[in-house]
């Protein structure tokens, strides 16, 4: 069962041809997903290794302070210029990584990227290097954790156009 409580947010960005109108016209981000899709990614939260990483980092950074949050995302920034990358070496390589690396793998190029954060919106695990380790900030965690128990928040559909496809972004608690 998800819980808000729980502190864990799912977000997926999910990719769709270009059709006929191209880059031109966006078209509705739920056409993108499909309800078995939706459905399916849905039930990877169950899973242990899912559970377990988000438990452990919630209680690891329960009494984290905002400043302390801006830190470790201001370290996780730096890190991306670096060889030595601490942070971002931790979190790419930790079993839950792994774990959305072949879920994104399997879905052979339907899914971009997956981010799994906890009650603070901070990484968990991730199928790739985002550019940022906070993402509290930003609508996919204020549109569902601050929501509440089985958010779920559809982004809008944006052209990539070095790809040539239409991509959009589903988040849930």
């Amino acid at each position: 069962m998800r819980s808000a409580s729980f502190g864990l947010l799912f977000c997926l960005v999910f990719s769709g041809e270009a059709d006929a109108l191209g880059a031109g016209t966006a078209p509705d981000a739920s056409g993108l997903l499909d309800p078995i899709t939706m459905g399916k990614m849905i039930d990877l939260v169950g899973h242990d290794v899912v559970q377990l990483m988000v438990s452990n980092q919630n209680r690891k950074y329960e009494s984290l302070q905002e400043d302390e949050i801006k830190l470790l995302d201001e370290q996780w920034v730096q890190e991306r210029a670096r060889t030595d990358q601490p942070l971002v070496a931790a979190t790419l390589s930790n079993p839950l990584s792994a774990y959305l690396t072949r879920i994104q793998a399997e879905s052979r190029g339907a899914i971009l990227e997956i981010i799994v954060m906890d009650r603070y919106g901070l990484n968990v695990g991730q199928s790739q290097i985002t550019s940022d380790y906070w993402q509290g900030d930003e609508a996919k965690f204020q549109k569902t954790f601050l929501v509440g128990t089985d958010a779920v928040f559809v982004d809008e559909a944006e052209w990539n156009s070095e790809y040539g496809i239409w991509h959009t972004q589903l988040n849930f608690t």
